[in-house]
């Protein structure tokens, strides 16, 4: 570019440094070299656009699961949710494809968050959790939500002794102790099929 302009190396050199400026004969040189027209150097560079505003809830490719909190009853096979705000927590979006593949449909699907610390180091109080609702099958080493005793939790299932258990993963076994899961006392929500999570 030097022996095409005629100029030395080292003033373009610190022109791309920004030392130096342009100056308006180089400009009206470089115009001419590289075939643009009088003044292309004095056009403002626009600035970048804006980004476009994408309508997720409307997006033909993403489905939004329900965040809610469940109401549940000892004893009752049935459950009840409720709306959560915006604030606790960011939406979650599925595409439909990945759905699909995995024979999900959106209206089993449900988002509740994690309370206490039970499942720690896996799953942390304030994490998203979905579950799927038309999975009640109990299944050695998954996680589900449970209605154990009216109270809504999320343990790992656990076949000992020719029983179900609810296990929490966290260590401390004298504060968060197994958890026999028989009779109307432990009924099965539905198995937890993702995660999300600050926490890494």
């Amino acid at each position: 570019m030097a022996r095409i302009v005629d100029t030395p190396r080292s003033h373009l050199s610190a022109i791309t440094a920004g030392s130096r400026g342009l100056g308006d004969a180089l400009a009206a040189k470089l115009e001419m070299a590289f075939n643009k027209p009088a003044g292309w150097f004095d056009t403002p560079v626009s600035s970048a656009t804006e980004p476009e505003l994408v309508d997720l809830d409307a997006h033909p490719d993403l489905t939004s699961i329900r965040k809610v909190t469940l109401r549940l009853q000892a004893g009752v096979n049935g459950f009840a949710v409720e709306p959560l705000d915006e604030i606790d927590g960011p939406p979650i979006f599925f595409r439909n494809d990945w759905m699909q593949q995995r024979g999900f449909k959106p209206y089993h699907l449900i988002s509740i968050k994690v309370r206490g610390q039970s499942m720690e180091d896996k799953l942390f109080e304030g994490d998203m959790v979905v579950i799927n609702t038309a999975d009640t099958e109990p299944r050695d080493g998954d996680v589900f939500a449970v209605n154990y005793e009216g109270e809504a939790v999320i343990k790992r299932m656990k076949r000992e002794r020719g029983s179900w258990w609810l296990s929490s993963d966290n260590v401390d076994k004298a504060r968060y102790p197994d958890k026999e899961c028989t009779g109307n006392a432990c009924i099965i929500v539905g198995r937890v099929i993702h995660k999300q999570s600050e926490r890494i």
